[in-house]
């Protein structure tokens, strides 16, 4: 039966109570050890705080119990989807930039337009908005109208804040031509072209050009007609006093950088581009709003601080994933420089091997762990070896899958010690067959003796045998013990003599007999056997005589002696009266 991932029940610690001494803890892949130090405590009571694993994207949703409100869990089942949401957003956010920043690695230029793309990306909400207004019955007269237009232009769309802008032009004719040069404005700015001919300095020419020309209109009052075309002007010389006024329309610092960079700074190049992350952030924010940890990621990330943006995220993020596919994926590219940890590891199989142990306390996820440990060639094995010894085979079914594992990876220690397990496991439940079958996958010799003599002591108790399949069909596995081959023969006789094969039967036990292989607490049950075989015809007289010669020399129970010794005697006298005839 699969596990079930529960709520750890509240457990009390009575040491801090006891002895008054100071508690120490280790975070472990999914669980906290806590231990009691020798240090004592000072005056005062101690205080032991619940201490919980951010369960992050992993948590579990609410259960929905009888005597609850029902709106309440949905809702509470709500706010906890969205936190990973936003958690999910955050990731794709950061790994997108790392994408354009380090993996892109794209030029003067081409840098910037990478940046449009990732705020375009991560900022939708435009589109939803702008489809809102452009379906509305009257667009123009809609409230949420001039903050789609701006909100296009902040994000470099200038075809479509035309589109949006012409709603309004057709029903001001008396403005028209102020709505016109606005227009021209829009269509000719420069946007750089990394495929084409112009150069970056030709480029930058253009634009600057087009920027004085937004700046004359300004100068000129060509917009203070209307508040709105003026404040577009203004954002579109750079005025950053006009651009932070856009707060709520852009809603973040980075968005503030990117808009901030395309109407000041198209060229950016990569080694300038922390500075104006780190001035937009503080400008953004002001002095009283401290960063987030995701403010602190990004701009690690705009300051080329690879090693900084792993580290920032395996802090804020409390979770190995991102990290750990993150830092694979830089490695491959070969952006990762080597970053060897005290214990001989790389930074990159280190993050693999720690996402892959939280794997591992997995109800369902552990068999996945075992793909990322083959992925790391330095202590990937190790680990595995470790944590498969972990693993409670709770059902043949699941330790059938742990055995595949190790067997696929000729880990031999491992797959004799589950094999023991399982065979030891069967045994104690009276499960002959599975004990057997086990300690043969096991070659267990010792083990496979034992359970084979279990077999044959039922058998002597109950007159037939259990598990035929599997004693029907041992092969070459009987080789393992000699108690197991004559329990193996034992039951090959047993058949063959059901299938009135006589003379094959005969010939069989009595190779068990001579071979020395029979317990001698089984040979009156084989002497036993072999009495209806003397009665065939088609019994060869040699196994009379072998039959006689072996017995004599045990004690036996004088009741069965006597029949046997009778029954012997009989057949060896017609056997004797047989050559006879023959000879002659």
């Amino acid at each position: 039966m699969e596990e079930v991932d529960v709520e750890p029940s509240p457990m009390l610690i009575p040491s801090a109570g006891f002895h008054q001494r100071h508690l120490g803890f280790e975070w472990g892949p999914g669980d906290l050890l806590v231990y009691e130090t020798n240090y004592k405590l000072s005056a005062g009571s101690p205080l032991v705080h619940v201490v919980r694993k951010d369960e992050d994207i992993c948590s579990p949703i609410l259960l929905l119990v009888p005597d609850s409100n029902y709106r309440s869990v949905i809702r509470a089942c709500m706010e906890e989807l969205q936190q990973n949401v936003s958690i999910l957003l955050a990731i794709e956010l950061i790994w997108n930039l790392c994408e354009v920043l380090f993996i892109d690695a794209a030029p003067a230029g081409s840098l910037l337009l990478h940046l449009l793309d990732w705020v375009r990306l991560h900022k939708s909400d435009v589109d939803a908005r702008a489809r809102e207004v452009l379906q509305s019955e009257s667009p123009a007269q809609h409230q949420s109208y001039w903050d789609v237009v701006i909100s296009l232009v902040l994000q470099g769309r200038m075809d479509e804040a035309r589109q949006v802008l012409s709603k309004q032009a057709s029903l001001r004719a008396e403005s028209s031509s102020v709505f016109k040069r606005m227009d021209v404005l829009l269509q000719t700015m420069p946007i750089f072209n990394p495929t084409g001919t112009q150069t970056l300095t030709e480029f930058d020419v253009k634009w600057r050009h087009w920027h004085e020309e937004c700046d004359r209109c300004l100068q000129d009052n060509t917009f203070a007609s209307n508040r709105h075309l003026e404040t577009i002007v203004k954002i579109l010389v750079g005025d950053e006093d006009t651009i932070l006024e856009q707060k709520e329309l852009l809603s973040t610092w980075y968005h503030f950088l990117v808009t901030r960079l395309l109407f000041t700074h198209p060229t950016i190049k990569p080694p300038d581009l922390h500075y104006y992350a780190q001035s937009s952030m503080n400008m953004f924010l002001g002095p009283r709003a401290p960063p987030e940890p995701l403010d602190i990621i990004l701009l690690s990330a705009f300051e080329f601080d690879l090693h900084q943006v792993i580290k920032d995220c395996s802090i804020a993020l409390n979770n190995w994933w991102f990290v750990a596919h993150l830092t694979d994926l830089l490695d491959h590219c070969k952006l990762l420089q080597s970053h060897n940890l005290h214990f001989g590891s790389n930074l990159r199989e280190f993050l693999v091997l720690e996402y892959a142990s939280g794997l591992f306390t997995h109800h369902s996820l552990w068999q996945l762990a075992v793909d990322y440990f083959d992925h790391c060639p330095e202590f990937g094995r190790v680990y595995l070896e470790l944590q498969i010894e972990r693993i409670p085979l709770d059902t043949e079914r699941k330790a059938i899958k742990v055995l595949r594992i190790c067997e696929d990876r000729q880990m031999s220690e491992q797959v004799r010690s589950i094999c023991k397990i399982m065979a030891k496991r069967a045994l104690r439940n009276n499960r002959l067959g599975s004990a057997l079958s086990w300690s043969i996958r096991a070659k267990d010799a010792a083990f496979a003796t034992l359970i084979s003599e279990r077999f044959l002591q039922d058998y002597c108790n109950k007159g037939s045998f259990t598990d035929l399949d599997l004693l029907d069909n041992l092969g070459p596995a009987m080789l393992l013990s000699d108690r197991l081959t004559f329990l193996g023969k034992y039951r090959e006789f047993h058949r063959l003599y059901g299938e009135n094969r006589f003379s094959e039967a005969a010939k069989l036990l009595l190779s068990l007999m001579t071979a020395k292989i029979a317990p001698r607490g089984l040979w009156m049950t084989l002497l036993t056997d072999a009495l209806p075989l003397l009665e065939q015809k088609e019994v060869k007289t040699r196994t009379t005589h072998a039959l006689h010669s072996h017995f004599t020399d045990e004690d036996i129970e004088s009741t069965k002696t006597e029949l046997l010794r009778l029954a012997l005697a009989r057949n060896l006298a017609m056997a004797i009266v047989k050559e006879g005839t023959i000879e002659t």
